[in-house]
């Protein structure tokens, strides 16, 4: 047997804000299609019919209404915080190596290894400790050119 969706209930306020917020343009595309699902489960929508309109996934309708019944109209329609490691070389130091590598390299060395350019981001304090592989992301995403 089917299961039987439950539907929720907006208060004035909330559907107030729901309105302000489709019509002021703030906020991500992602809060603005949270916003249009919780509308659409007030209106008595099914939840596949809400994904098939919307383009998302029918998991996507049932965790945002999840987290409404749970915690509210905030906390469906904001991001909660993703999990990973924080960035650990600042933006300065960043460039910093990335101007390094737009130099001549040093006395001895025909071009800069990306070995070199870690010791050497090491040796001149840019950083406490870099390995050369991470040298390599930073200039890749720098779009350098180190010839």
């Amino acid at each position: 047997m089917a299961r039987q969706t439950e539907f929720i209930q907006l208060s004035n306020e909330e559907r107030r804000s729901l309105k302000t917020l489709f019509s002021g343009g703030n906020g991500s595309n992602r809060q603005h299609n949270r916003a249009r699902i919780l509308d659409l489960l007030s209106k008595h929508t099914p939840p596949p019919e809400i994904a098939r309109l919307l383009g998302c996934s029918v998991m996507t309708v049932y965790h945002i209404k999840r987290r409404f019944l749970a915690e509210g109209v905030e906390s469906a329609l904001s991001e909660k915080p993703r999990s990973g490691k924080p960035v650990s070389i600042s933006g300065e130091a960043r460039a910093r190596i990335t101007a390094l590598a737009c130099s001549d390299a040093p006395e001895g060395h025909a071009r800069w290894t990306l070995r070199l350019l870690a010791d050497k981001a090491v040796e001149f304090g840019f950083v406490d400790s870099v390995s050369h592989n991470h040298v390599r992301q930073i200039l890749k995403k720098t779009l350098s050119d180190r010839t």
